[in-house]
């Protein structure tokens, strides 16, 4: 009880936090996210795993019906992603282009742009042009970044046999 408790304590916490943020778009906070659906997937284990140990077969019905209603869950997701297709890419662009504007402002936000650019092979939404969007990476001529009329390193594909390092942050 003490333990869920604190983990309320949390998520409301950064619930809080969120807000103004590129987060807005989700609602909360993906890690939140993660917190709920693993608690969740636990009590359901949980449930088959006693339930299988003791032959118990309330318990084993609550597992089913759980794994039952995670499934019917997950298909109505699909199915609606699929009917409401452009209504959700309207939704991505929108996160996407917060995204890149506050690419350096949150660094788990950061890592998951990088991370999908680099597991999609793409650069921006559209193109590499999406990054003038960014206030480090725009390229007017009064702007005083480093990164300037660049991208991320995670637009990058390596040469092959090179391996491209994340730049440090010092």
């Amino acid at each position: 009880v003490f333990s869920l408790l604190i983990v309320a304590i949390g998520v409301y916490a950064k619930v809080q936090k969120a807000t103004d943020t590129v987060r807005d778009t989700f609602l909360i906070d993906p890690a939140v996210i993660l917190i709920v659906v693993g608690v969740v997937m636990f009590f359901i284990t949980f449930c088959g795993c006693i339930g299988a140990l003791r032959e118990n077969i309330r318990l084993l019905k609550t597992f089913s019906f759980s794994l039952t209603l995670v499934f019917l869950t997950q298909l109505a997701i699909a199915i609606l992603g699929f009917f409401y297709s452009d209504q959700t890419r309207d939704a991505l662009g929108k996160f996407v282009k917060k995204a890149i504007v506050h690419y350096r402002d949150d660094l788990d936000l950061q890592n998951l742009m990088d991370y999908i650019q680099k597991e999609f092979k793409c650069c921006g939404w559209n193109n590499y042009t999406d990054w003038s969007w960014n206030l480090y990476f725009n390229c007017t001529h009064n702007n005083p970044s480093s990164e300037r009329c660049s991208v991320p390193y995670s637009c990058c594909t390596p040469v092959p046999g090179e391996v491209l390092q994340q730049p440090s942050l010092h």
